[in-house]
């Protein structure tokens, strides 16, 4: 029995979203939720996958991207090369659909994360608004550059590419992005990431190598933005280097801090809240955006640490007596010269 209540526990991320599905599934049967709703859902899912990775920067190893957007660009245009310039994605259908989109997106994320890696390696060793402004000056560049390619569109975007991404299929990815970081967080490498959040000084001088974690956290960051780009690229159908600028990237901020930075449920409900909002407030025309906004400031003064604060509802937590069963940071070879 311990043994099935811990893989359920291991396996939750995607029992909730399979939950959700048949929910939504079941709604849509009865025409509850039509094909415009089934869109914002998936954007929602997106954008929830952007949140959650610019979490593991921001809110988990402390740094401060402004940029992410420009990830997430990458990833898109990655993707969609590979299947409507490489493979031709109208000629397939089918299952025959899904190799070729699982290889887009993995080529999205990991050009994505090699470009993440080499911007970080230098722009990392940075901290606070210089960080910043380099990540935002990076986004800012990524855009300009899209916009001079013109095999793939330059500054008029890209078109014709297939509409591979679906509601189960993001939620599929959701479901991955949230198990893995979830696990990553709970790991050793998860605890540095906090300990150089919490007090870069004491994390080097307990022997951490700050520079590696905050490069692999940026790096793993980027991988999954990439990988959201390229669903978002394929559930738009077309793409467009001034959708990834910095009004984007501080969308993907105010899911976060909304939500509770530090908290993987706060990146969730924030982007799917706000995802939702806007859409749910259509009827009062340009007010609308006026009541988000007063929705923000409101959030932001009776809830400065967010939505959830920190906290994570229970199948997003991982059992905490597994957390100290090996030693971290090179303890285990100092115990053992110790004798």
């Amino acid at each position: 029995m311990k043994k099935i209540v811990l893989l359920l526990q291991k396996l939750s991320p995607f029992i909730g979203c399979l939950i959700f599905y048949i929910v939504v599934t079941v709604l849509r049967s009865h025409k509850i939720i039509n094909g415009y709703y089934m869109q914002v859902l998936m954007f929602a899912g997106v954008n929830v996958m952007m949140t959650v990775s610019l979490n593991l920067v921001n809110g988990f190893t402390g740094q401060f991207c402004i940029g992410h957007a420009g990830f997430m660009s990458l990833g898109a245009y990655g993707s969609a090369v590979v299947t409507t310039l490489i493979f031709k994605g109208s000629h397939f259908t089918g299952v025959a659909q899904l190799p070729v989109f699982l290889l887009s997106l993995l080529c999205g994320g990991t050009v994505a994360a090699l470009v993440g890696c080499l911007i970080g390696i230098p722009s990392l060793r940075l901290k606070g608004d210089y960080l910043a402004i380099v990540t935002l000056a990076f986004g800012e560049i990524v855009r300009a550059l899209l916009r001079l390619i013109q095999p793939i569109g330059g500054a008029r975007g890209m078109i014709g590419i297939p509409n591979y991404s679906s509601f189960g299929r993001i939620l599929f990815f959701v479901a991955l992005t949230l198990w893995l970081v979830r696990n990553l967080i709970y790991s050793p490498f998860g605890r540095a990431f906090i300990a150089i959040r919490d007090n870069e000084i004491a994390a080097d001088a307990m022997g951490i190598n700050t520079t590696k974690y905050k490069i692999l956290s940026f790096c793993i960051a980027a991988f999954i933005a990439g990988v959201a780009g390229g669903l978002y690229a394929h559930v738009l159908c077309f793409i467009q280097p001034d959708s990834f600028g910095f009004t984007k990237s501080s969308d993907f901020l105010v899911y976060l801090y909304a939500g509770g930075s530090g908290s993987l449920t706060g990146s969730v409900i924030g982007a799917v809240l706000l995802t939702i909002l806007p859409e749910m407030l259509r009827f009062l025309a340009d007010w609308r955006l006026v009541l988000y906004a007063l929705i923000l400031v409101a959030v932001m003064l009776y809830r400065s640490e967010g939505l959830c604060g920190g906290k994570e509802v229970p199948f997003l937590k991982v059992k905490r007596a597994s957390l100290y069963k090996e030693p971290i940071f090179g303890a285990k070879k100092n115990a053992a010269k110790n004798g």
